[in-house]
């Protein structure tokens, strides 16, 4: 009888097993979180393909779009430059005109010597205005550069002078007004 009741005891043990197998089979597994970064990794994954779609558009767009700015900004800085070299060149041409002009007082108030060398600063400011025309702006800043690299003094006590001239200008402007 030993022998029997071990089978009923490992039969009534099977039924249990089954059970609790398909029990387990009914309910979901527990998620760990391994399982559950798992599952929800493929969801970001998924959602963040489209994001950096829509930021490397967006970085696209912004370079293309400082592209563009830029261009126009090469532009517009570029006409204004050229028309500044206009009225330099024709303020240099005028200030050589007045010079010339002078030369004839310059004679008879101090002697025809100083005419002369009235005359002569003429020519070279005349000379000066028409290779300022004669270039383009790239070319004139290319030369100003050069200049400034073979005599920075030279170049500081223009600047200077310079800015000087046009804080008496403005001082002047200002009043009249």
């Amino acid at each position: 009888m030993a022998d029997t009741e071990k089978p009923k005891a490992a039969a009534k043990a099977e039924p249990a097993k089954k059970a609790a197998a398909k029990s387990a089979a009914n309910k979901p597994a527990p998620k760990t979180k391994a399982k559950q970064a798992g599952a929800a990794a493929p969801k970001a994954v998924a959602k963040a393909q489209p994001a950096n779609a829509k930021a490397g558009n967006a970085k696209f767009k912004v370079k293309s779009d400082m592209n563009d700015f830029k261009s126009q900004a090469t532009d517009s800085v570029r006409a204004a430059a050229t028309k500044g070299k206009d009225l330099a060149t024709e303020a240099v041409g005028s200030i050589g005109k007045l010079i010339r002009d002078s030369a004839g007082t310059i004679d008879d108030n101090v002697g025809k010597q100083y005419g002369d060398y009235a005359r002569n600063a003429a020519d070279m400011v005349e000379g000066f205005a028409g290779k300022m025309d004669a270039k383009d702006v790239d070319a004139l800043a290319e030369d100003a550069r050069h200049f400034i690299r073979k005599s920075p003094g030279v170049a500081i006590g223009a600047a200077a002078a310079i800015g000087f001239v046009l804080a008496r200008l403005v001082r002047s402007g200002g009043k009249d007004a």
